[in-house]
């Protein structure tokens, strides 16, 4: 077959396939055109004497035809889900597409990729494939798929295809669509109460500081707010600070049941500026309806937070351990690992530690995902911990006369227990010591808490149990701790009965993969030449990742034992001297005892 043949070939195919690309739009359409109507009848009509009560769950093509979009309609026919990308986000180093379905695990996906001009047949003809880097979980029903940058000359609203497919699954025609940048875009709003709590790029606020909320004002509908036939509610903004901006639902919602502004699609603008509102990518999630606890079940009281990266070879240690001490439920931050985080989650949760990996795909988001987590939390959780996977609490032995009590099994939540009733109390706080690589080359074989026994003599900074039912509605944090709620206060932990270990320097290998990415917003990165005297980074190094000679010598001034001979004393097998996240997942239920 010549190249006209096969270019005459091409175009009957694709023209075929446009005609049924045009049938599923205008399906869509329909079915945005009935939700649309029952949303406005809703509402006019939604007050607490209307007689009309429509139960609208959520917006969108899955939910008014879920039938359509069923395991058993597509797989009982030997047939894939369709994908269905519903957003799309140009981040620094990829492009990252949100698919409003689950996709099964180990699937492989190519992106598709169009020039920025030309007519539909140079569009096809001309399309560029690459394999997808990456494919994971997004929320409870979603999907993320995550793609090269697009090449030069190449629009970012890229399609998606399953690898070797021979139809790619989408509309070319997007192409021409705008597709947000990162500096710039709503990308998380979460409900809680009668208000949703919006998270975005782009506000230029100051840190560690709350602003006017008269500034602001949140926008409610049902599609892309770039749709002209897009119907918009309004409403006021009641907190607003470094990338937080809280709002009122729209009345009708308040007024009837809060839970039904799941899956409408939210953005934020300036009162004061013509400019628009910001692109979006967020739909309200609800995390009452997926959380852990049901309606009227005691909560958890001690949990922990936390956020990462590629850091699977030391989660068993820390929730293991942590556990042990009396932490009852984690939620794991997953910021774009790729080391199989979620096989170590999975083991986790075999041994009963009631893990959730909640995949967070924005990148020096860190503090807004903490004020997301706290939300979580709060329904949850009496007490939540923020704090990384290289900090471990430790409660030294007590003396009492002439007897040396060691720490027992829960000691940590029956100390942080202590403080649930108080009036006042609302976060406790916990000192640092930061230890170094304490002589060692390699990553130590039974866990940081045996293998780094030097560390740096005084204390740095220090990390938070709060009570996130009492923080202020801003949810302001530095990270290490959040601002509280007007009447309450912190309280801070002897250093005689509680410090962290924090195993800050460790041996070169693991500690160079910091000089990737930072994960906090207001953090510099370290290949940036900025703030060189910053507590952040390590002292004597530079913006580069370049091991200095005595790297493994560095940080040590106090030799510390106390964890380790507390660890290895209670944790390690009598017959085997093995530790339970040395053991293999068959054996690692013989926790300590």
């Amino acid at each position: 077959m010549d190249s006209d043949q096969r270019r005459k070939w091409k175009r009957v195919n694709n023209s075929g396939g446009k005609i049924a690309l045009k049938l599923i739009l205008s399906f869509r359409s329909l079915t945005l055109g009935i939700t649309s109507f029952l949303f406005i009848l809703f509402y006019f009509y939604g007050s607490d004497r209307s007689p009309f009560r429509p139960v609208l769950r959520a917006s969108g093509f899955t939910r008014v035809f879920p039938n359509l979009l069923t395991d058993d309609y597509f797989r009982g026919g030997g047939k894939f889900l369709p994908l269905v990308i519903e957003s799309r986000v140009l981040l620094p180093d990829h492009l990252l597409l949100v698919l409003s379905n689950r996709v099964q695990r180990g699937e492989s996906f190519e992106c598709v990729y169009y020039p920025q001009l030309g007519d539909a047949a140079d569009v096809l003809d001309e399309m560029l494939v690459k394999l997808a880097i990456s494919a994971d979980d997004y929320q409870e029903s979603k999907s993320i798929v995550r793609c090269e940058l697009p090449p030069v000359n190449f629009s970012a609203a890229a399609d998606l295809r399953r690898t070797g497919g021979e139809v790619v699954e989408g509309n070319w025609m997007r192409s021409a669509d705008s597709v947000p940048d990162w500096g710039k875009v709503v990308y998380e709003a979460i409900l809680d109460s009668n208000t949703v709590v919006v998270l975005a790029k782009g506000l230029n606020l100051k840190p560690h500081r709350d602003v006017n909320p008269a500034e602001f004002r949140c926008h409610f509908s049902l599609s892309h707010f770039n749709k002209q036939d897009s119907f918009i509610f309004t409403t006021e903004a009641t907190a607003a600070a470094q990338e937080v901006v809280r709002c009122l639902l729209p009345r009708s919602i308040r007024n009837n049941n809060t839970e039904l502004a799941e899956g409408i699609r939210v953005t934020v603008s300036r009162v004061a500026t013509a400019s628009p509102a910001l692109p979006s990518v967020a739909k309200v999630y609800n995390p009452k309806s997926h959380g852990m606890r049901e309606e009227g079940e005691a909560k958890y009281e001690l949990c922990a937070c936390t956020m990462l990266w590629n850091q699977a070879a030391v989660l068993k240690e820390w929730v293991m351990y942590h556990s042990w001490l009396g932490v009852e439920r984690w939620f794991i931050y997953d910021n774009n690992s790729d080391d199989g985080l979620q096989d170590v989650a999975d083991e986790l949760n075999s041994l009963n530690h009631n893990v959730t990996r909640h995949v967070w795909p924005w990148v020096k988001a860190q503090e807004a995902g903490f004020s997301h987590c706290a939300l979580r939390a709060k329904y949850e959780c009496n007490w939540v911990g923020f704090f990384d996977v290289d900090e471990f609490f430790y409660l030294p032995r007590q003396h009492r006369g002439s007897q040396t009590q060691l720490p027992g099994q829960n000691s940590l939540r029956a100390l942080v227990s202590n403080y649930t009733d108080s009036p006042t109390i609302a976060e406790v706080r916990t000192m640092c010591h930061s230890f170094g690589p304490s002589g060692l080359t390699a990553p130590p074989k039974q866990g940081v808490t045996v293998g780094y026994t030097c560390r740096v003599q005084a204390p740095e900074r220090h990390k938070s149990f709060v009570r996130p039912d009492l923080l202020d509605v801003t949810l302001l944090n530095i990270v290490h701790h959040f601002k509280l709620r007007e009447g309450y206060r912190t309280t801070n932990v002897a250093e005689s009965t509680a410090v962290i270990n924090h195993y800050k320097y460790q041996v070169w290998d693991t500690f160079k993969a910091k000089f990737f990415r930072r994960v906090s917003t207001y953090v510099t990165n370290w290949q940036d030449d900025q703030n060189k005297g910053s507590k952040d980074r390590a002292p004597g190094l530079g913006t580069e990742a370049v091991e200095p000679p005595d790297w493994r010598l560095r940080f040590c001034e106090v030799w510390d034992t106390g964890l380790k001979d507390f660890v290895l004393d209670t944790f390690a097998d009598v017959a085997t001297g093995l530790l339970p996240w040395e053991r293999s997942s068959s054996s690692a239920s013989s926790a300590a005892r």
